[in-house]
């Protein structure tokens, strides 16, 4: 069974934001079975693809003026300096902490994340559709 079934209770209504959460819980249920090197640059690919991810929503929340972009920003923030250090660790072989915190706070973080935060931004992000395409040409 995936750590974060997909699409579940996730979907948003926000293609963009539905496909990058996607491609997040697809990188993170391999991650919980993967191994060795396999897992080593599967977590650098996480890694990866967070920091897009997370750039990318912080650009549609100052493009749109989001309220809580601040809140939403620190807690990207921590994420990233959370997996940044374990993937420190993990290049260098050490990937047991990584991997227990890929199974066992990921998915719960991940959870609370798109269900609070995530949910928030995408409510706003319809009532701002205009601005939003207009920010993308």
């Amino acid at each position: 069974m995936p750590l974060i079934p997909w699409p579940a209770n996730y979907l948003l209504g926000n293609p963009g934001m539905d496909n990058t959460h996607a491609e997040f819980a697809a990188l993170v249920n391999s991650l919980a079975v993967a191994e060795g090197r396999e897992f080593q640059a599967l977590f650098l690919a996480l890694l990866d693809h967070t920091g897009d991810h997370f750039g990318a929503e912080e650009a549609l929340m100052a493009d749109t003026a989001f309220p809580s972009l601040e809140e939403h920003r620190a807690e990207h923030r921590r994420m990233l300096g959370d997996l940044r250090a374990l993937g420190q660790r993990a290049v260098q072989g050490r990937i047991t902490l990584a991997h227990n915190y890929v199974t066992e706070h990921l998915p719960a973080w991940f959870a609370v994340h798109a269900a609070t935060m995530d949910s928030a931004l995408a409510a706003h992000l319809a009532l701002h559709e205009n601005q939003v395409v207009n920010a993308a040409r």
